[in-house]
């Protein structure tokens, strides 16, 4: 695996920043990929990753990425977690620019990495019998929920992208896998969605037993591309215990409930 080689686009942190390390740590050359580069050359310096600073619903920006990329080494997996929450309107009070940012961030980044990346990709699959493309998504976009509306909206058109592309590359030794978490703590999501509240980013996971870790998802993704070239994971859904449901969610301590009679 060490002549392996992934892509990681939001690697400056978050579920990012913990791919690119888990990847690292399992034996692949990682490029890391996000607009913050002071951040990036911190991750490189400590794990030996390499990087490249871009803003991926930049369509030039993208298209210096892959001719990067194409300049030193091939590219055996893309691994798509750039993406992002802002506000919770409702329908009727959405903010334009708000829901316009979330669908350029989660949806258009998507498309754009990817139409870059493929021909990359299937040049690795060609010499090496596969490649493979893993999305971060949400159970966000699976079920709707109060204040989540340009959200869910923007992370279902995303994760419908991925299944139109799994039908596209049918035929095609190329994995797409969909990574979609529940809550997850991390230190920035919360906070970017809620205007850089600090406060109330808190309060979203107060009393909480235990959200997933970025290191959880992390640990799912290099999972999904060590398993043998023939299995993809189509969909994992994956939410802490405390999390039944999109709109249920235990805060306190997890117990076995007592039944008496």
């Amino acid at each position: 695996m060490a002549n392996r080689r992934a892509v990681v686009t939001g690697a400056s942190s978050g579920i990012g920043e913990a791919a690119v390390r888990a990847l690292r740590a399992a034996g692949w050359d990682v490029v890391g990929v996000a607009r913050r580069a002071a951040r990036l050359e911190a991750l490189d310096a400590e794990i030996g990753s390499q990087s490249y600073a871009a803003d991926l619903t930049s369509e030039a920006d993208v298209a210096a990425l892959a001719a990067h990329l194409e300049d030193t080494g091939p590219v055996h997996a893309l691994v798509h977690i750039a993406g992002g929450a802002r506000g919770t309107q409702r329908v009727e009070n959405g903010d334009p620019d708000d829901w316009r940012w979330m669908f350029e961030v989660n949806v258009l980044s998507a498309q754009l990495v990817t139409a870059a990346l493929l021909p990359l990709l299937r040049r690795a699959a060609e010499v090496d019998g596969h490649a493979d493309t893993v999305y971060v998504t949400s159970t966000a976009a699976q079920t709707a929920y109060p204040g989540g509306a340009g959200y869910n909206a923007a992370k279902a058109g995303e994760a419908m992208l991925v299944h139109a592309l799994r039908l596209e590359l049918n035929g095609e030794p190329i994995r797409v896998v969909e990574v979609a978490p529940g809550m997850v703590q991390t230190e920035e999501f919360s906070l970017n969605r809620l205007g850089g509240d600090r406060s109330a980013a808190e309060k979203v996971y107060d009393g909480v037993d235990q959200p997933l870790t970025a290191g959880d998802v992390a640990g799912v993704i290099a999972y999904a591309l060590n398993a043998p070239g023939h299995v993809n994971l189509d969909l994992v859904t994956m939410r802490p215990v405390a999390q039944s449901a999109q709109h249920l969610l235990a805060r306190g301590p997890l117990r076995p409930r007592t039944i008496e009679g």
